[in-house]
């Protein structure tokens, strides 16, 4: 991720919403003469969203050249071009004029051109303006190119980075473990290595250092073999930078694809189901035992910070239900909360969750703050899970691997599926995984206890 995610402006796809209004706008006004104007408004929408997908089109970065921008653009409206006129053959539409698609299509080009370009200006005016708030960088390595980056820092504030440090690994008594103890002292958020100047060794534990503690971790590049893996070039200016790990939620569109859909499935379920669920099942959980109806318990959730995740009560009020995960057979879970637990129905308050933010529908189950600290330190790699949203249901759980860790290799698995999530996200993923927990829940999970 190259910008901090605090960056707020980044988590707003306002820019879609913008263009998308404005060929509304243009296709409603011009007297294009289509015979079915609410098939036109989805199509181009749809058209849209597609060719900005596969285009990377609002993969707009403050750093990112003017010509890479006019590319994007060419080839968006190019496509959309194409578009515009196999709806007229497809749909089979006689009577639109291609005189008003033409100047609907150069109408939409100028408007969204000039609204992108005033975006691309302001994001760099907003980064300069507030460069106390950039994102905050160390520089390992002491060249050509890393003087060269560091410069670029410091001279082009627009991109919003701060250099804080520069370590020489040449120099006498060079410890990475005093680089990690700057960083975790001053709240670092990116590391940058010279891997010219790093041995294998280093460069590894750099990796796991950046992975168990929610760093970013970026390479300046020679001719030196890094990894057998899928790396990603940038350019800051002229300077080649090399990404190790790309995260598919840290782009703005995959962001607001999910937030949308977290947002409009939340809203279905407390409408449709909690309305009426909540004050029934209030009043048989009451009956049962004394108690509050709502069982809440912090937990960790993106970038480990901690927030309440809300369920029904399914166990008897006990001092215990922070220290120590529900196991089979336990005493303290009631008989109506044998019934909810199994069927998952102690889950649904967690829309909730979605609904205002802390949670998605799909992602990495959230535990407990004492768990998170004790398998921070067991379990490689484990702090990687936190660079998303927690989610109700996860691809670990319809693995199998839920509720109660019985066994090391239980949370291992548990981590190895979160990270495969992690780096490789899609909408698609999240139906799959929601359609899958439908069917676990109907049929009955033997960890579900």
């Amino acid at each position: 991720m190259l910008l901090r995610e605090s960056f707020s402006l980044k988590k707003i796809p306002f820019l879609p919403i913008l263009d998308i209004t404005i060929l509304w706008v243009f296709a409603f006004y011009l007297p294009i003469g289509f015979n079915y104007p609410y098939l036109f408004l989805p199509y181009i929408v749809l058209s849209w969203m597609v060719i900005s997908f596969r285009n990377e089109y609002y993969m707009v970065k403050p750093y990112t050249k003017v010509a890479k921008i006019l590319r994007k653009l060419f080839i968006q409206f190019i496509f959309f071009f194409l578009f515009l006129y196999a709806f007229i053959g497809f749909f089979k539409q006689p009577n639109i004029s291609r005189l008003a698609l033409a100047q609907f299509l150069a109408y939409s080009l100028i408007t969204i051109s000039t609204f992108k370009f005033l975006h691309y200006v302001i994001m760099q005016k907003y980064r300069s303006r507030l460069h106390d708030n950039a994102t905050k960088v160390v520089v390992i390595g002491k060249n050509k190119k890393t003087d060269q980056l560091i410069h670029v820092f410091n001279e082009r504030v627009e991109y919003g980075y701060k250099n804080q440090k520069r370590y020489c690994p040449n120099d006498y008594g060079f410890s990475l473990d005093n680089v990690f103890r700057y960083v975790m002292d001053k709240q670092i958020d990116e590391i940058y290595c010279s891997v010219s100047e790093l041995s294998n060794e280093q460069i590894v534990k750099l990796i796991n250092f950046a992975d168990n503690n929610l760093k970013t971790l970026k390479f300046i590049p020679d001719n030196k073999n890094i990894f057998a893996k899928k790396l990603k070039f940038e350019y800051y200016d002229y300077i080649p930078v090399l990404s190790l790990r790309e995260i598919p939620l840290h782009d703005t569109i995959n962001y607001g694809i999910k937030r949308f859909f977290d947002i409009v499935f939340a809203a279905l379920v407390i409408v449709g189901l909690l309305s009426w669920l909540t004050p029934l099942l209030a009043l048989i959980i009451r009956i049962e035992s004394k108690g509050p109806i709502f069982f809440r318990q912090k937990r960790n959730g993106l970038d480990n910070s901690e927030f309440y995740c809300y369920k029904f009560r399914s166990m008897a009020p006990n001092d215990n239900a922070d220290e120590a995960q529900a196991t089979k057979g336990d005493m303290r879970v009631t008989k109506v909360g044998r019934i909810i637990r199994r069927t998952s129905i102690d889950e649904l308050p967690q829309f909730y969750n979605v609904l205002f933010g802390s949670m998605s529908v799909v992602g990495p189950r959230p535990h407990m703050v004492k768990h998170t600290n004790e398998y921070a330190n067991r379990v490689d790699k484990y702090m990687l899970r936190h660079f998303v949203k927690p989610g109700i249901t996860g691809l670990a759980q319809v693995r199998g691997y839920r509720g109660e860790i019985e066994k090391e290799s239980d949370i291992m698995n548990r981590v190895k599926f979160d990270i495969f999530y992690v780096e490789n996200w899609s909408l698609f993923l999240d139906l799959k995984i929601i359609l899958q927990t439908v069917l676990n829940a109907i049929k009955g999970e033997e960890k579900a206890y």
